[in-house]
């Protein structure tokens, strides 16, 4: 495949992912999510890396150490990096904080055309990003999705 359809098939990508996103909003209006899931698998040298990048794009739209994060978590090994990462940015995180101070976040990890697709879901903000993976190291392969929803 050439450079250029490489960078075709990326922006299909990306304008895909894009669009899924903003469907999201339009079928609920809010979030409510229940559980997050690594269904990657990642091993914990990737999980440190993909978790280190998108909490330091969260801290970029929501404010370093704004609130207490109610993580919704699994037991894999993004979860304990992206806790770790989360307290090394400020955040207090107590999976079961509720009130005005709570931001609750839930994580999705999943696979796609040999790249790792990562969402991190706040009922304000949601990312997406997808890494290249390989031998423990993850880097990003496309840039930031930032979807902001109104606060109700």
């Amino acid at each position: 495949m050439s450079d250029f359809s490489m960078k075709i098939a990326r922006a299909l990508a990306i304008g895909i992912m894009s669009a899924s996103l903003a469907a999201c909003t339009t079928t609920g209006g809010y979030f409510s999510p229940v559980a997050s899931m690594d269904a990657a698998q990642l091993d914990s040298i990737a999980a440190d890396a993909v978790a280190g990048d998108m909490v330091a794009k969260l801290a970029e739209n929501v404010g370093p150490g704004t609130g207490t994060i109610a993580l919704k978590s699994d037991d894999s090994a993004f979860a304990a990096s992206l806790d770790k990462q989360l307290r090394g940015w400020g955040y207090a995180v107590d999976p079961a904080a509720t009130g005005a101070g709570a931001i609750p976040l839930a994580y999705t990890v999943d696979t796609a055309d040999g790249q790792v697709l990562v969402r991190l879901s706040t009922p304000t903000v949601e990312l997406a990003r997808t890494y290249s993976t390989s031998t423990g190291v993850a880097v990003p392969a496309s840039p930031v999705s930032v979807m902001r929803r109104a606060e109700s």
